[in-house]
Order: structure tokens, then sequence, then C-alpha cells
């Protein structure tokens, strides 16, 4: 896990042309960050139509997976604000060696003067954004962990238990130069750039429907707030595949998700019956309208989710110790655990994407007192994601779920000083 920053497309220059005939699947391949290709393999994995390869001979590369696909859902697990990478996952001890300095007073090249500094940072309002050039030292202390001897902050103890369970990756930056960069790490695009389908939608559309009585992308505490509702909308892929904000009241996890207490259940499936007759009727004379399709399925999982969702987000059947795992049992660690405990019950169901906000809307966003705002934060949900790893391990469900753990961008080497 690590503070995941979106790569940006290149652009295609005269030494950088696409060749003139290029295969479908290779098309798939690349766009839609890959994700159409995972569904055309999903869908041809299907059909039988390919496998991944059983033997190790080499052989003139197919187009069919090198490996066996395991993985059934995923668990997106996104912190918004931006925390730092440098305070979490990737220590850099130069910045306390170097504290106070200017770049110009180590041996390092200045990143500020790098062109790639610039052409990496596209503004939407301000054509030069403030530069800083006074290093500012680690916040926190690391240790080392596991057999692999990953070094991982002081903050983050529980999940430093897990670190031989975990992938770590270092080399990813965004070109969103502020908060819009919450939506671009979900598209892949840039808010100047056309809108694209979210990744959650993207997994949704590769790998199917895994149960029919409930979303199949399922968002826990988002959208952070109304802009940012992009990152989990599917856009041309069609609304089938976007995800579906739950909350974690059984009582009421969806607007209009209980059938009325009036209503006998024998009545409510007379009138979907009803409705679903006169959409098919419609969906005679427009074959092709994706929001009557659309229509038709809401109506029929709509049915459905009314006794499956609530029974997925009713946790007071986890047993004591399950709860304790995730900090149920702790005031400062219960809104993130639920929702830890909440995404396994989703992929336990069948559910394919669960995208989980376990803090509020830019809590992470340290412009000043970061080691303050970032020992709070942490310590919520230190322990709830730790716990989700050791929950999905011992159930057997480790090989059958990816976990992603990011937010939208770290922080700069040096110190922030914004108005004085």
């Amino acid at each position: 896990m690590s503070p995941i920053r979106q790569t940006p497309s290149l652009p295609i220059s005269p030494s950088r042309h696409l060749p003139l005939s290029r295969s479908r699947r290779t098309f798939l391949a690349d766009f839609g960050m890959g994700f159409t290709g995972l569904a055309l393999g999903s869908l041809l994995l299907d059909d039988g139509i390919t496998r991944a390869e059983e033997t190790a001979k080499w052989a003139p590369p197919t187009g069919k997976p090198q490996f066996a696909p395991k993985a059934k859902s995923v668990i997106w697990v996104f912190l918004s604000g931006g925390y730092s990478h440098l305070e979490s996952f990737d220590p850099k001890p130069a910045l306390t060696k170097y504290a106070g300095k200017t770049f110009k007073e180590t041996p390092f090249a200045d990143p500020l003067k790098s062109p790639l500094h610039d052409a990496r940072s596209r503004s939407v309002i301000e054509k030069v954004r403030d530069k800083y050039a006074k290093i500012f030292p680690t916040q926190v202390g690391f240790k080392k962990y596991g057999e692999s001897s990953i070094e991982v902050s002081d903050w983050f103890p529980h999940v430093g238990s897990c670190v031989d369970d975990i992938s770590f990756v270092r080399n990813m930056y965004t070109t969103d130069n502020d908060h819009a960069a919450e939506n671009q790490i979900h598209t892949g695009r840039h808010k100047l750039d056309e809108t694209q389908p979210s990744i959650g939608a993207w997994v949704t559309y590769g790998l199917a429907s895994g149960n029919g009585n409930i979303p199949q992308f399922v968002v826990l505490g988002g959208p952070t707030r109304a802009d940012t509702s992009q990152s989990f909308e599917s856009f041309y892929l069609g609304p089938k595949y976007g995800g579906i904000p739950l909350a974690l009241d059984p009582n009421n996890p969806l607007p209009y998700g209980r059938r009325s207490g009036d209503i006998l259940l024998e009545e409510q499936r007379n009138e979907f019956n009803l409705v679903n007759k006169l959409n098919q009727l419609s969906a005679v004379e427009y074959p092709n309208d994706e929001a009557l399709s659309a229509r038709i399925r809401s109506y029929e999982l709509a049915f459905n989710m009314q006794k499956a969702v609530p029974e997925a987000v009713d946790l007071a059947g986890e047993t004591k110790e399950v709860q304790q795992l995730y900090g149920l049992d702790n005031t400062n660690t219960r809104l993130a655990g639920r929702r830890m405990l909440a995404a396994r019950r989703m992929v336990e169901r069948g559910v394919r994407f669960v995208q989980v906000y376990p803090s509020p809307y830019g809590v992470w966003d340290s412009h000043k007192n970061l080691k303050k705002l970032h020992a709070a934060q942490s310590a919520k949900i230190d322990k709830p994601v730790a716990g989700l790893l050791k929950d999905l391990k011992r159930r057997g469900l480790f090989d059958d779920v990816l976990v992603v753990f990011c937010t939208e961008f770290g922080r700069t080497p040096a110190v922030e000083e914004r108005s004085g």
C-alpha cells in the first residue's frame, strides 16, 4: 500500500507516432486505463476462448493472459485530501539530514528547476503555482517490519504488521496540482481532459455480475462531496456499471430501499411486475435505449436489494472478536472500522468493487500542522485497515480480493509558506 499518484497520458509527438495499424486487442489493452482489456479478457475467459499459458516454454505472444486471473473483487480504500507518502510508506532520510536548507545547499539536483516539474503540473485556474525551496524534515519515525524489512512510519504500526502481504508502489505521480486529483486517480484524466469512466466502473464492467441481488459497485462513505462523484461514475459504459453509495444503516441503507410497512410483499411484487411489463413493451420500440435498459434492471435489482442490502450492512451479527479486530469497540476507530468490515461483507456476497472512504473529504490535506493532523487521522484508520487485511487472509479471501490503499497525491519535500 502506498500513496498512488496517477501517471498522466503521454503526448504524441513526431517521435512518438502510434502504429498506423493496431489490433483490436492492442487498442483495448491501451484504452481506458487498461481496464477495457480486462473486460475483454474476462469475457473471453468466460467463453472458454482464452486461457493462461500452462507451460513455461517460450512461445510467440498470443494475446492470452500470462497468468490465470485470480482476483474476483476489489476493495479500494481512498484517503481524501492527500496523505503524505513521506510520513507513511516512502521514507526519505535525507529530508531530515538537510532540514531547513534550500535545494541549492544539498548535493541533489533542484527539483524545482527540472523541466518535468512544470510539465507534470497542469493548473486549471492559475498558470504558475507557488514553489517552496526550504526542505521540510520528516515528521515521524520509521520502523522495519516483517521478513521483507519494509519501513513503515510509526503512525501505522498495525498496517506495519502486515507488510509481508503488501506490495508498495513508490513511483507514481499526478498531473493535477489541486484536489481535482481526487477524481483523476479514479478516472485517469485531468480536469481539463475529457471525462472517462472510473476505475470501479471498468472493473465492474470487466468482471461481470457476481450477485444479482446486490449492486456490483458499492461506495461506502462517499462521495466525499458533490464534485467528487466522478470518482465512481460510469459515463459511456452505462448506468449499470456506476457506483451505488450505501449507508451502514440496516433500516435505511439507501433512499427508498425498504418496502413501506403498509404495503404487502405480494402487492409490491405485482407492482414491480406491472412496471416491468410496461418497460419491456417500451424496450421493444426502443431496443438501443441504454437509459431504459438500465431502468428495467434497476427495478429488478431494487426489488431484490430490499432484503439483500440491509443484511449485508448489518454488522450486529459479527462476533465480538471480529468487531474488536476492526476497532469497533473504540470511538476513535469505529467509523473507519465499520466501513472496512462492511467492505469485507460486500465482497463475501459477490460485490465486484467496493470503494471505501474511511475519512471525510480533505481531512488529510495538511498544509500546516502536518504532524498533529496526520497523527490524529492515522490513529483512526490504522487498526481498521490492518484488521481488514488480517480478516480477509484468515477467511481465505486473500487470493480472491485485491485491496488498494491510496490517496490523490503526497506532499512536497519543502516547507509550505503560504500567507506568511
